[in-house]
């Protein structure tokens, strides 16, 4: 037989025992879903609480609806929809985490190698002297000689017990866990860019309400202080005027503080320099809050939850180990071959008769390792457990996630109503007081009591607001954002197998 027909011979077999080889080791099955049909112990309302200022629409939850990829644009804010669009267009996270998911997916491509033989072209040329003992003659002696080598080579570790398709198996599952890592992150930079942007919305409008209250403190200070003049009130009551007012201006700063930090957290969110941002002010008059709110199903918020489904692919890959520690307890079977020629002449390497080939294969079978390989399994099965509990342990804080936002909602509700019903009464409560100090029938130190109680009632209401903005994109956060809608469209590659 010839040397070509023998390599041919060589690659037929080995593609044939791969192909009757089979995979030791557990195949992977997912976790059932959870079976409850609810988040919370008891009956979510069908709608929350109305109330009759800004924000304070009721909100209706439609169980089973479409979550939108894009959910931010339900706010109906073309600044928060600017913001979102220059953070993804190159946010440093977002860079991070596709780098990971190529490098997971160059690391698989890489590691296919494995199936297939592997071929090299050598060429080696060297000067050697040989001792006649080497065929049988110690006291002789062969002269210094030259030797070239011009050979390819080939070599194949046949896959018999499947420990490199389980390899290969845990490096898909890499590539999954990291391309649910990579949505996490653009899930969580949103959510974070959306609950910044309410807030300093938020600041700004505290900071507006605050210094209006200061303007009508002001105008009650000059009053005040010509009545004094004309001796029909203490100094006392002028002082009281002046530290109410001292007091509301002495918030104004931490609360600008706080804006001017949030407005460099947003910055940095959306991948800029605060110094070169170029942020909008943002109102909190010009959000509108979403009326439909979905909500998930319990059985499918395991499949749209990317912690959870990044957790799974440990669960994958950890299951895929197991059979490659497996498999080291089996036969290891390589073939190799080489063909080429050799010459003592460079000039002459290629001529009739320089002709060398060969070809072999070798067995080896683990016998005695002193329990190494047994101990590799059992660590396998023990990071498979591990990981289980992780992934158990993942589904239930994603299921106390979506309860919580799902009473913040309701309790958002509850709360703005009854700050707007306090706003209200606050308000009511020092206009009267102001009309009765003019007819002499209230004290000033009611004035200041009614002031402070209105300072403190709307910048409780403001605050209420914001949080059901902020809450409202916390659901849709916990419910995964919605990301399948966008699968294959954009940031994501098309849509892995489970």
């Amino acid at each position: 037989m010839s040397a070509p027909a023998t390599l041919r011979g060589f690659a037929i077999a080995a593609t044939s025992a791969l192909l009757a080889a089979c995979a030791v080791g557990p195949d992977y099955r997912a976790p059932a879903a959870p079976a409850g049909s609810a988040y919370t112990e008891r009956p979510q309302p069908e709608r929350t609480e109305a109330a009759p200022v800004r924000g304070g629409e009721a909100q209706r939850f439609e169980v089973g609806a479409r979550i939108s990829a894009e959910w931010w644009t339900l706010f109906g804010s073309p600044e928060l929809d600017d913001l979102m669009r220059t953070a993804l267009g190159g946010h440093p996270t977002l860079a991070a985490a596709q780098a990971a998911l190529r490098q997971a997916e160059e690391n698989l491509n890489a590691q296919y190698a494995v199936l297939y033989p592997s071929v090299d072209v050598g060429l080696s040329a060297r000067r050697q002297r040989i001792s006649g003992a080497s065929f049988g003659n110690p006291a002789g002696t062969i002269s210094p000689f030259n030797l070239y080598n011009a050979s390819v080579n080939v070599s194949y570790a046949i896959d018999v017990a499947g420990g490199a398709r389980r390899e290969l198996e845990a490096l898909q599952a890499g590539i999954d866990f990291q391309r649910f890592q990579l949505e996490a992150t653009y899930l969580s930079l949103t959510g974070n860019i959306a609950t910044t942007a309410f807030r300093e919305a938020s600041l700004r409008e505290q900071i507006r309400a605050t210094r209006d209250i200061v303007d009508s403190q002001e105008r009650q200070l000059q009053l005040v202080e010509k009545q004094f003049e004309l001796g029909a009130i203490s100094r006392s009551d002028v002082l009281a005027q002046r530290a109410q007012l001292a007091q509301t201006r002495a918030n104004l700063p931490p609360l600008e503080k706080a804006l001017a930090q949030t407005r460099n957290q947003l910055a940095v969110l959306i991948g800029k320099f605060p110094g070169e941002a170029r942020l909008p002010e943002l109102d909190l008059s010009a959000f509108q809050l979403p009326q439909n709110l979905p909500v998930s199903l319990p059985s499918d918020l395991v499949r749209q939850r990317p912690d959870i489904r990044a957790a799974e692919t440990v669960l994958r890959q950890t299951n895929a180990r197991i059979g490659v520690a497996q498999a080291l307890m089996f036969p290891q079977l390589t073939l190799s071959g080489s063909y080429g020629n050799a010459s003592t002449g460079a000039s002459k390497l290629f001529d009739p008769g320089t002709q060398v080939w060969n070809i072999g294969a070798s067995l080896l079978q683990p016998i005695f390792h002193a329990g190494q390989l047994q101990a590799r399994k059992r660590g396998a099965q023990a990071a498979y457990d591990q990981a289980f509990a992780e992934y158990r342990q993942t589904v239930l804080g994603a299921f106390q996630n979506v309860a919580d936002v799902l009473f913040a909602l309701e309790f958002d509700a509850v709360a703005l109503k009854a700050q707007a019903d306090a706003e209200l009464a606050a308000r009511e409560s020092l206009e009267m007081t102001r009309a009765q100090l003019r007819f002499g029938s209230a004290s000033y130190l009611a004035l200041y009591n009614a002031q402070r109680q209105y300072e403190q009632a709307k910048i409780g209401l403001v605050q209420a607001q914001a949080v059901r903005y902020a809450d409202t994109a916390a659901l849709f956060q916990a419910l995964g954002g919605g990301w399948w809608e966008r699968e294959g469209q954009g940031l994501l590659p098309a849509k892995t197998a489970n």
